[in-house]
C-alpha cells in the first residue's frame, strides 16, 4: 500500500482539482485499513470534478489484487481494471456485451457505480455479479439488487466495488468489431481536449448536447473552461482551467436549461459572478 499527498488534477481526465491524501490499496487488508477514516474512491478520474481546494477525506485507489483479471474474461474481474482494456479483450475473443461502453475511459468500479455507457448499451447490461466491500466485509450482489438505471445505481451507502463477473455472449470477432465501429461512428465530433465526459444527463427523449447547441451556448467560455464547439455536452479544459471556472460554466448552462449534472462533484466549489450575465 502507498500513501501520498497528491494533486487530484493529475489523477482526473479534466485536469483540475486540489490535493488529497491518496491511499493506493493492493489487498483486502489494505482496504480494511484505508476505510477506517472518512474516504472517497477514485477510479480513472473521468466523470469527476474536484474542488480547487481538494478534499479532506482519504482518496482510495484500487490496485494489486483489485486490478486482476483473466485474459479469457472468465471468473472475477477487478474493479481497478480499465473498461477499454476489457473491451479490447472481448473483441479479440469474439464476446459481445461491452460494445456499448466503447469510448468510456472508466475503471470497472466507476463504470458500475454510475452505470456508465452510451445509447448503445451500459455497464449493467454486461454484469452477472457484483462484489462490494462494506460493513467491514465483502458481499456479492446480483445486478437486479442494485437499482441500476440510466447513469445511476443504488449501491449500499459507503460501499466500494471490488470485483465483478461479466455476462458476455459468444459471437465473432467481426460482429463485435462491427458493433464497436457503430458506436465509434456515433462518437465522431467529440472533443479531444481535456474533459470529464458528458457534463449533463440527457433528458427523456432528447439530447443535452442538442439543447445546449439550440440555445446558443456552444463556445461559451469562462476563464480557461469552455463549452466545446464540437459537442455541446462537453465542457473542456483549454489549459489551466480551475474547478471554479468549470462549475460556473455548469451553472450558466443550468440558468438556461433544467439539465441534471452527470459528473460527480467533490468538495465545495464557489460559483463565479459570470452566471446570469
Amino acid at each position: 500500500m502507498k500513501v501520498a499527498r497528491l494533486p487530484l488534477a493529475k489523477l482526473t481526465t479534466i485536469g483540475v482539482g486540489g490535493e488529497a491524501e491518496v491511499w493506493t490499496v493492493e489487498t483486502l487488508a489494505d482496504l480494511e485499513k484505508a476505510t477506517q477514516a472518512p474516504y472517497r474512491v477514485l477510479g480513472n478520474g473521468s466523470n469527476l470534478l474536484v474542488s480547487d481546494d481538494g478534499v479532506p477525506e482519504r482518496v482510495i485507489r484500487l490496485s494489486g489484487e483489485f486490478a486482476e483479471w483473466n485474459p479469457d474474461l472468465s471468473g472475477w474481474v477487478g474493479a481497478g481494471v480499465l473498461v477499454p482494456t476489457l473491451l479490447q479483450a472481448s473483441a479479440r475473443l469474439g464476446l459481445s456485451g461491452l460494445e456499448g461502453l466503447h469510448g468510456v475511459p472508466a475503471q470497472v468500479g466507476g463504470a458500475v457505480k454510475m452505470n456508465a455507457g452510451t445509447r448503445f448499451g451500459e455497464m449493467a447490461d454486461a454484469l452477472e455479479l457484483v462484489e462490494l466491500y462494506h460493513d467491514g466485509r465483502l458481499h456479492v450482489y446480483h445486478p437486479s439488487e442494485l437499482g441500476f438505471r440510466y447513469r445511476h445505481s443504488e449501491l449500499p451507502e459507503g460501499s466500494i466495488v471490488t470485483r465483478v463477473k461479466l455476462r458476455l455472449t459468444p459471437s465473432t470477432q467481426e460482429a463485435v468489431q462491427a458493433k464497436i465501429a457503430l458506436v465509434d461512428a456515433a462518437r465522431k465530433g467529440q472533443p479531444k481536449k481535456k474533459s470529464a465526459g458528458c457534463a449533463f444527463k440527457n433528458p427523456p427523449g432528447d439530447s443535452a448536447g442538442r439543447l445546449i447547441d439550440a440555445n446558443g451556448l456552444k463556445g461559451t467560455t469562462i476563464g480557461r473552461a469552455m463549452i466545446s464547439l464540437e459537442h455541446g455536452n462537453f465542457l473542456v479544459n483549454l489549459g489551466g482551467a480551475t474547478a471554479a471556472e468549470m462549475y460556473t460554466l455548469i451553472r450558466k448552462v443550468q440558468a438556461v436549461l433544467p439539465l441534471e449534472v452527470e459528473w460527480e462533484i467533490w468538495g465545495q466549489i464557489a460559483v463565479g459572478t459570470e452566471v446570469g450575465r
